[in-house]
């Protein structure tokens, strides 16, 4: 749902971007929170966490490059919003599509680069909420457990892909640059992301549930839903007292999974992303139809040596696509990383530890 330069208007394209720069600046001090909190990060700060939401950037990136078929001549792929929000928290979600976007539109040429803030608005900022706040509902409703996470997770993300395309139809209905009655835009917009978002359901589901599965401390939206452990005390079932806390459970390394995490996000890049459909997306499929791209202008980046997802002067496809995707997810966990190493280090002395008064 990447929307191109010249879809938009230049005034609601620089609206949307004030929206998206006021989000990011909010999530960047919420992230702070994130990063500085849950138990991996006890004692160890940014060296752990950083790389653990440059990972999930990363992961973002290489998702969206897999396009699966969800119609007749219609592809669709993760918005990533949902996932992100889960596995490293709402505000740290943000940073994480807004950094897989901005290195999308520099490197890629993928999503107009005036365009970004209604990217950014779109498929971060409403994908985020929407799925945080199901997903912290159906949580309080449902019973305490794994399980109930990888539900809500699915649920969450269902529903997230169809409003991202509700917000765009509305960005269109204010600003767009063809006169396409704004109904027949919403209901081909919503429709098709409603099976978009079963794709993006499962994803998310599935990730979710795997990492819960090896490293359930390592999901933020997993934190403190651990049902009590119960003893049969007389005949009758008691809580059993909370376990004294061990340093050594708390100091677990995420070394493993983050090297497991990477080398998958390079396998579905630089391989499985070969075997994507090669149909348009839900957006590039309605704006064909409708003719809502009649004014798309060409992208700003598009003599990018990696535009399109290719090296330039490599002739062989495969190995081009493979190539582009790698380093795409190399560069997005770096940078991903080093903004998320930044924010954390940056807390304000209010939330920095306390001296201990000695010399």
């Amino acid at each position: 749902m990447h929307v191109p330069d010249g879809m938009i208007n230049l005034p609601v394209s620089a609206a949307a971007g004030v929206v998206a720069a006021g989000a990011v600046a909010v999530s960047l001090r919420g992230a702070r929170r994130e990063l500085g909190s849950g138990p991996l990060a006890e004692g160890h700060g940014a060296e752990r966490t950083a790389p653990l939401a440059g990972l999930v950037a990363a992961f973002v990136f290489a998702v969206q490059m897999l396009n699966f078929p969800v119609a007749a001549g219609t592809s669709g792929h993760l918005l990533g919003g949902a996932l992100a929000a889960i596995l490293v928290g709402p505000c740290t979600g943000v940073l994480c599509i807004a950094v897989v976007l901005l290195m999308q539109g520099i490197l890629f040429a993928d999503g107009g680069l005036t365009a970004l803030g209604v990217n950014i608005t779109v498929m971060g900022v409403v994908t985020v909420i929407v799925s945080y706040g199901i997903f912290r509902g159906l949580l309080r409703i449902l019973p305490r457990g794994r399980r109930s996470v990888t539900v809500s997770a699915f649920a969450a993300a269902l529903v997230s892909v169809p409003a991202a395309a509700a917000a765009f139809t509305l960005l269109y209905a204010i600003g767009g640059t063809t006169h396409i009655p704004v109904g027949k835009v919403l209901t081909a917009m919503v429709g098709v992301h409603v099976l978009i978002g079963i794709g993006e359901a499962a994803i998310t589901a599935l990730t979710v549930g795997a990492v819960i599965a090896v490293r359930p401390d390592l999901v933020h939206g997993a934190r403190g839903l651990a049902a009590p452990l119960k003893l049969r005390v007389g005949g009758e079932l008691v809580d059993a007292p909370a376990p004294v806390p061990v340093a050594a459970a708390t100091s677990r390394s995420p070394r493993g999974l983050l090297a497991a995490g990477l080398g998958t996000a390079l396998l579905l890049a630089g391989v499985v992303s070969f075997y994507a459909s090669a149909s348009p997306d839900g957006l590039e499929k309605v704006a064909a139809d409708k003719g809502i791209d009649r004014k798309v202008e060409e992208h700003a980046a598009a003599d990018s040596p990696l535009a399109d997802y290719g090296v330039k002067d490599i002739s062989n496809t495969r190995l081009s696509g493979g190539l582009a995707g790698m380093i795409g997810v190399g560069a997005t966990v770096v940078v991903g990383s080093g903004i998320f190493y930044v924010v954390h280090r940056r807390r304000t002395p209010a939330n920095a530890p306390v001296a201990d008064g000695r010399s």
